[in-house]
């Protein structure tokens, strides 16, 4: 689930900041904390600033700790806010502290924030590299409200003023970053490229360049940077948060998992930290650690994402009351630029399941309604966190194939066997294959759905796990879910293979005709009219076809 997973590549990319005061002890400690803050350890940013401030309570060690919170997987706009306004109290000329505040008034949507700081910059005269580079960092930190043109103006001139020295690595990071949002990967991939001979740690320079690849879905060359950070420095933590991302595409669950162990393991225990690992947990359908790890820090964690995420996990469970008051809590409480389409598709497949055992009549329809203007406003914004028209369906068929009811349903031992050996091996399709069919010839429809499911995942484009999971759900009695995955086989199947699959294909057509006969009659006379191109012979077709053209 894409808003969930938030693999959010950009947090991985984006630089740590390297400032030098002309006390070389007092430069080694903001060093220590910017470098966890780039190595994701937040909890340890913030016990480093919060030491320093207490030492010297100066307004550059306040901004640092404000910007510690914004620099964290969630922002903690209030507890940054505090910090910087501690920081002004300290100096009100403070151009650092200003900037924190624009900031966050731009991380919660204002976008009139991007004057504000354009405005600080004039102020300062353009004189000192790091209120540039901040300012020019602020303009890149957030996805939906950034001025990329601006920031690279700005660090254009932070790298102007710092070339009568050196310019310090993190300038180019953030320029890489600037351009990344305007997607010229080119252009990034240089400034990286200018980074690398620059950084005391190689490995959060490849990390970047990695997920740079990623973000242009050129994945053995981001497999092959991702790698190089690993053989550089083992303890980076966002380099193992960057592979679980590539497993995670790659459907590499298991790997996906041991990933994930070791970035929580050279990360820290900040609760906002174990929140991005319970988020990349579940999009690794691995629900079970990521309800335990959001359990274990619920009550830590002040950010309402903890709602959506819970709420998410409910919903998988069924438990859809509980689901609606989790993501009621989070659309109440979030910033309204936080509140995304697929928020509103939660709320509309969470209102179809509770239409599900509703009895009143009216409130049955009143919930309908809801479920399809809220479904349609996430399909509007062509969102994918989840596939709305399946998930629909198979709330009206009773709900989804669950593991425990395949668990549950018919076995026998050549089902168990197969079984052992996907455990061993999740990618081995073969097995997956075998096991599906046994489920099939078992009638274990459950069993059927769920391991076809995982061939489609893995072999995207192999159509006829389409077509098998379409069967399986008419089977199962859940006719919605069995026409979407009808339409899916039809729409995967190669042109070049259409003769191969001439009669399933008629099937398939003649399924989807029959099943939307009542509902939506001219497709059903579509539908039915190219089943009979393909088999002119086959009766089925040839009855309904007469039945609905009288």
């Amino acid at each position: 689930m894409k808003d969930i997973m938030i693999m959010n590549v950009k947090k991985i990319a984006f630089g740590a900041a390297v400032v030098f005061f002309a006390n070389f002890a007092s430069a080694q400690t903001v060093q220590d904390g910017i470098n966890s803050i780039d190595s994701d350890k937040f909890a340890q940013a913030k016990t480093n600033f919060t030491d320093m401030i207490a030492k010297a309570p100066t307004a550059e060690n306040y901004f640092y700790l404000g910007n510690t919170f914004l620099r964290q997987g969630e922002p903690d706009f209030a507890k940054a806010t505090e910090s910087f306004n501690k920081g002004l109290a300290a100096d009100g000329k403070s151009y650092l502290n200003k900037l924190g505040l624009a900031t966050v008034k731009l991380g919660k949507g204002d976008k009139g924030a991007i004057a504000e700081i354009q405005k600080i910059v004039t102020d300062s005269r353009e004189k000192d590299a790091e209120v540039l580079f901040r300012a020019a960092e602020a303009l890149t930190l957030f996805e939906k409200n950034n001025s990329p043109d601006l920031a690279i103006q700005f660090l254009n001139k932070a790298i102007e003023r710092a070339s009568k020295k050196e310019v310090p690595a993190h300038y180019y990071y953030t320029l890489g970053d600037a351009y990344r949002l305007k997607k010229i990967p080119g252009d990034a991939m240089s400034a990286y490229d200018k980074a690398l001979p620059l950084a005391k740690n190689k490995a959060s320079v490849y990390t970047r360049i990695g997920t740079l690849w990623m973000a242009a879905q050129q994945w053995k060359q981001a497999k092959e940077s991702i790698d190089k950070a690993i053989a550089t420095d083992a303890t980076y933590a966002p380099a193992y948060k960057a592979l679980a991302a590539y497993d995670i595409k790659y459907q590499e669950n298991a790997k996906a998992t041991q990933d994930l162990i070791n970035y929580t393991k050279y990360a820290d225990e900040d609760p906002y930290t174990q929140l991005e690992i319970a988020k990349l947990y579940f999009t690794n359908e691995d629900y079970a650690n990521s309800k335990m790890i959001l359990d274990k820090i619920f009550d830590k964690v002040e950010d309402p994402i903890k709602f959506k995420l819970r709420a998410y996990q409910l919903f998988a469970d069924g438990k859809y009351p509980e689901a609606k008051q989790s993501i009621d809590s989070f659309v109440s409480q979030a910033e309204k630029s936080r509140v995304q389409p697929a928020d509103q598709g939660l709320l509309g497949l969470i209102a179809a399941g509770l239409a599900k055992d509703e009895k009143d009549a009216a409130k049955k329809s009143a919930l309908m309604a809801e479920a399809q203007q809220k479904i349609g406003l996430a399909k509007a914004a062509k969102d994918e966190t989840m596939k709305w028209d399946m998930e629909l369906a198979k709330i009206a068929g009773g709900g989804g194939a669950s593991q425990g009811a395949a668990d549950s349903g018919p076995t026998n031992p050549t089902i168990e066997g197969l079984k052992q050996k996907v455990a061993a091996n999740t990618q081995d399709t073969d097995s997956l294959f075998k096991l599906a069919t046994a489920y099939q010839d078992a009638k274990n429809w459950n069993g059927a759905i769920l391991t076809w499911q995982k061939m489609s995942t893995l072999l995207p484009d192999w159509a006829p796990a389409y077509y098998s999971q379409g069967y399986s759900y008419q089977q199962a009695g859940n006719n919605d879910a069995a026409k979407i995955a009808y339409e899916k086989f039809i729409s995967t199947v190669k042109p070049a293979d259409k003769e191969a699959n001439k009669q399933t294909l008629a099937y398939a057509y003649f399924a989807v005709a029959y099943m939307s006969k009542d509902a939506d009659l001219a497709k059903a006379k579509d539908y039915v009219a190219k089943s009979l191109q393909l088999d002119p012979t086959y009766q089925d077709a040839v009855k309904l076809n007469g039945e609905i053209n009288k």
